[in-house]
């Protein structure tokens, strides 16, 4: 192969390279926080110079959004119910195992999310997403802004609860899904109850 080959088998398109530099920054996630990730560290780790890097991201700023825009798709995907169990159950199951393998990467983006509007946005609509889930999985086609914003709290707690159950050392799975799914329903109950003219 002739070196013009195999610069040009290793070249990449610019989607391509930009999916790879997502994707360098979501394996540094695992083990983490985004703001220890520097984009002179993703450049190194797929061999190209930094000023390369901000030839596919604009700024590090642009960098960042698309990263925590990926986490948080990462996130919706692994925490999605399933299909062929109660919604409900299995989409908190699917939560509460998920942040038991990455819930430090997760609360460093909720955390920082309120310092930076572009990160905040990018959260506030994966809480969106989670949110509709909820009352998707009742068969509700609407909700009024009181329901989805008691829907959207207890998320919030349900965040913060799990985070701090997951500290201690007799971690119950099946306990803390269980407590979480009562309260869930309560939410519910305390929702239709408030709302009861725009249940369907």
């Amino acid at each position: 192969m002739t070196e013009g080959a195999a610069q040009a088998r290793g070249r990449r398109s610019a989607d391509d390279r930009r999916r790879q530099l997502i994707g360098i920054g979501l394996g540094m996630l695992i083990d983490r926080p985004w703001h220890q990730i520097t984009v002179d560290a993703v450049a190194k780790q797929a061999g190209i110079s930094r000023g390369l890097l901000f030839h596919y991201f604009p700024t590090k700023q642009d960098y960042y959004a698309q990263l925590v825009g990926a986490a948080a798709k990462r996130f919706l995907r692994a925490t999605g119910p399933d299909p062929e169990a109660d919604p409900l159950e299995s989409m908190i199951a699917n939560f509460v195992r998920y942040m038991r393998r990455r819930s430090g990467p997760l609360v460093g983006l909720l955390r920082a999310a309120g310092q930076d509007p572009v990160l905040e946005s990018i959260i506030d609509q994966m809480h969106d997403e989670l949110t509709d889930r909820v009352f998707t999985a009742l068969g509700r086609v609407a909700a009024s802004p009181g329901e989805r914003l008691l829907v959207r709290s207890w998320w919030a707690m349900a965040e913060e609860l799990t985070v701090q159950w997951l500290g201690r050392d007799d971690v119950d799975q099946d306990q803390l899904d269980s407590l979480l799914f009562e309260t869930l329903s309560r939410v519910l109950d305390s929702a239709a109850a408030e709302f009861p003219a725009r249940q369907h």
